[in-house]
């Protein structure tokens, strides 16, 4: 009776510990996960690659007095032509600018030659690496800077556009955790048909979501890891994506155990053997993916590594703790009006996966052969994938530094509107300054500050920013001015793409490696795991081509991201591995049983294909959330990984894989034990008859 008594208080107590524990950790996390936001930096310094030369450019522009400069540009506008009225107006605006801060130099206005804008170069120190300080001057001069009466005024350049660009990313906190907890929710409703069963893993997601915010504020100070809006806004869509997936199918083999087993918590206990090693396991090899960004150049996808690992190991953590605790404690209430009763059996009916599953196992090469010819089909649409995406088209909407830039880009096509910044040595500031006006493409060349050894120069181009003869001008820079840096929004944008392309050659190829060699370790196979990375590389292939064929001409994009390939193959891979794993790990579970593997293929479908369905429907349409966003990158990812889970999902799982596991039996699992026939058992020996003789 002792023993009996210790464990219903053991049941009893346990739920509630776990609680408590989770109040208090969430308690000490409070402190850190309110300063998120402050440490969140959406610089160019922040996304740049940490080699490159517009990198080192900004570094030293810190160092100059006064640190960075804020540049803008003041656009004034008139399609008619402007007016002597409309000249005067523009110079007392600047005056007024000029008089109330400090400025690097007096502007001077640049006429177009049709006569219809005039533009003020701009330049302030005051700021310094204040991001609050630029942005009220940006502000201040935008108050000053007004138009009317047909004239219009427009202020962009480069400190304009991070601050509209800061703003863009500060408003996507909000909206994005509001709608990802909308879409979640009515997902989870429709999916448990419960009033109450949904706002379970939603409250732990949302608690998972403030400690992971806690956590990666603490690798901030603590590693100096970045933090920006993009990687931050992911952190929030893996733990409400993944953290979803993972408390379905425990849920899900939870009220299975219920039917079998009296006590909840002796279910969630039988639930936690069954589905926890496949959820760890996942998990795990979500993180060693997204670790594996760690090895970019680009500050922004090497943040994202960390950011997105903390989301993922939070949500996994409050999913396999807390939310059982919570389940035990409700109790089989919670699943009202559906709920599983000790001793029942849940009606048998024909699902879409068995149906599925029928025809997979009649056909399973066919199957396999058309669906690979469907992937590789829907490949081939990235090469219709538009070029390198300018800053100019970054936004859904037009901020007021881009509509400048478009005015500037029409009134003067004839030379470049946006300075090209050369960081030369101080004692070679005079030959280097030679050497630019000397090089074929450049219009004007101009010493500016000086200081900590360095001298900036401000070079304009003859050609338009980001057009093919200014990027020609910015490579001959850098090739003739030997020990000096070339840097400015252009050329950023130039060592984003070459950066991209490097890292992508080398993240990849540790992605792969690392995914297959835990897979080989978790299945002790080499063909099963061959054939989940092998799907899901397909899966990224037929995103990518889907997404080319409706960027352009239905999205109307002018270009793609060239972060775009790398972040969505690591997403995808690790991801998609993850619904693999689910798979293929009830799979080996009934071939452990004496199932054969054909018939094992088709069960693990039949029993785990609906959680699967239900777990990308959510991961589908947490990431197509970032499509709602007002930024052409973050809506091209969005999409890519969302379509890419659903491919996964609803073709990959249940056809491609099944059907290769089907038509290979016993090979899929190649070299374990489990690719060998059983021997037949060998009967009895019938006891041998010894003759007895009579007497």
């Amino acid at each position: 009776m002792g023993a009996v008594r210790t464990a219903a208080r053991r049941r009893r107590a346990v739920p509630w510990l776990v609680l408590g524990l989770w109040i208090a950790v969430l308690a000490i996390a409070s402190p850190f996960a309110s300063k998120l936001a402050d440490a969140q930096r959406d610089r160019a310094i922040d996304y740049l690659p940490a080699s490159a030369d517009s990198t080192q450019v900004a570094k030293i522009q810190d160092r100059l007095p006064g640190g960075e400069a804020t540049e803008m540009v003041v656009v004034y506008h008139r399609d008619g032509g402007l007016t002597a009225a409309d000249r005067a107006t523009a110079a007392d605006q600047i005056d007024r600018i000029a008089g109330a801060h400090q400025l690097t130099a007096r502007p001077q206005g640049i006429p177009s030659k049709d006569g219809t804008t005039l533009m003020y170069p701009v330049a302030s120190t005051e700021p310094g690496q204040d991001e609050k300080a630029r942005d009220e001057l940006v502000h201040e001069v935008r108050d000053v800077a007004k138009g009317g009466d047909g004239l219009s005024v427009e202020v962009g350049g480069e400190g304009a556009l991070a601050t509209d660009s800061a703003e863009v990313f500060n408003s996507l906190d909000g909206p994005l955790l509001y709608t990802t907890a909308a879409v979640v929710a009515l997902l989870l409703i429709l999916i448990y048909r419960s009033p109450f069963l949904w706002l379970v893993p939603l409250a732990v997601a949302g608690m998972a979501d403030y400690l992971s915010m806690g956590v990666a504020y603490g690798l901030h100070q603590g590693f100096g890891t970045s933090i920006s809006g993009q990687s931050s806004g992911i952190m929030t869509i893996l733990v409400f994506g993944a953290g979803t997936d993972y408390a379905l199918l425990l849920i899900s083999r939870y009220r299975e155990e219920l039917r079998r087993i009296e006590r909840p918590y002796d279910a969630m206990a039988a639930a936690l053997r069954g589905c926890g090693p496949a959820v760890l396991a996942s998990s795990g090899t979500v993180a060693a993916g997204l670790l594996c960004l760690l090895a970019a150049d680009l500050n922004s996808s090497r943040g994202m590594g960390p950011l997105g690992t903390v989301g993922v190991l939070c949500a996994l953590a409050a999913m396999l703790t807390l939310l059982p605790a919570i389940l035990v404690l409700l109790g089989r209430r919670v699943f009202w009006p559906l709920v599983p009763r000790f001793g029942s059996t849940p009606k048998a009916r024909r699902s879409l996966f068995t149906a599925m599953g029928s025809s997979a196992g009649r056909r399973p090469i066919t199957v396999l052969v058309g669906g690979a010819v469907l992937l590789g089909a829907l490949a081939l649409g990235a090469l219709n994938l538009p070029g390198s995406l300018k800053q100019a088209d970054s936004f859904t909407s037009k901020p007021d530094a881009i509509a400048a830039m478009e005015t500037l880009a029409e009134a003067y096509p004839e030379r470049g509107t946006q300075p090209i910044t050369v960081i030369t040595p101080e004692d070679r500031a005079d030959d280097t300054l030679a050497s630019i006006r000397g090089i074929r493409g450049v219009d004007s060349a101009q010493e500016g500050r000086t200081g900590d050894g360095w001298t900036e120069i401000s070079v304009l181009a003859t050609a338009p920013p980001q057009s093919a003869g200014e990027t020609a001008t910015i490579e001959a820079l850098r090739d003739r001015l030997d020990g000096s840096f070339v840097g400015g929004p252009s050329a950023e944008q130039i060592d984003l793409k070459d950066t991209n392309a490097r890292d992508t050659t080398i993240v990849v190829p540790i992605v792969l490696l690392s995914v297959l060699l835990i897979l080989i370790a978790l299945l002790r196979s080499l063909v099963a795991p061959l054939i989940l990375v092998g799907a899901v590389v397909a899966v990224w292939g037929a995103a990518l081509g889907i997404g080319g064929l409706v960027f352009g001409p239905v999205f109307g994009f002018e270009g793609t991201d060239p972060g775009l390939g790398l972040l969505s193959f690591v997403f995808l891979v690790a991801l998609g591995v993850d619904y693999g794993i689910f798979l293929m790990h009830r799979m080996r579970e009934e071939c452990l049983n004496g199932a054969e593997p054909a018939t094992a293929a088709l069960t693990a479908l039949r029993t785990t294909g609906g959680v699967i369905a239900s777990a990308g429907l959510v991961l589908a349409a947490t990431f197509a959330v970032l499509t709602s966003m007002p930024l052409v990158p973050l809506v091209e990812l969005g999409f890519v990984i969302a379509v890419g889970v659903l491919l996964d999902t609803f073709l990959v799982r249940t056809y491609l894989v099944t059907s290769a596991s089907v038509a290979l039996r016993r090979r899929v699992w190649w070299p374990g034990r489990l690719a060998r026939t059983p021997e037949p058992p060998v009967p009895p020996k019938e006891p041998e008859r010894v003759a007895v003789s009579a007497h």
